[in-house]
């Protein structure tokens, strides 16, 4: 039986490696939000140690919907949940978080730079 719908790339084959645009898009902005928050480390933590168990952290995310509502739009929730089932998406998303930590820190850095560039404070004491 034939939907007229293309196959959904997060229920691939378990030897599927490819993530679609959608996929990765959802990955980024789940990586943004989550440094934003300044979470980078509990969440790098909380990835790296639940990995091996990450078909049951798929299913338990239903459980903390209120916590990662935070962080997703609901529309984009059960595609969340699906892709923590694939294991490989756990590193796509470890290196995001990252990818987005470290550019977060370099321009923070940028930025205490120019300031002190600038030199002092008018009205500030020396």
């Amino acid at each position: 039986m034939d939907s007229g719908r293309p196959p959904d790339p997060v229920m691939a084959p378990p030897g599927r490696d490819v993530l679609d645009g959608e996929d990765q898009a959802l990955l980024e902005r789940v990586a943004a939000r989550v440094v934003e928050l300044h979470l980078e480390v509990p969440a790098i933590l909380a990835l790296e140690t639940g990995r091996p168990l990450s078909v049951l952290a798929a299913q338990t995310l239903h459980f903390f919907e209120p916590l990662v509502a935070g962080l997703l739009r609901l529309p984009d929730y059960q595609r969340f949940a699906r892709l923590v089932e694939r294991r490989e998406t756990i590193e796509v998303l470890l290196r995001a978080i990252e990818g987005c930590a470290e550019a977060a820190q370099r321009a923070r850095r940028e930025t205490v730079a120019a300031r002190r560039a600038a030199g002092p404070r008018r009205g500030r004491p020396s």
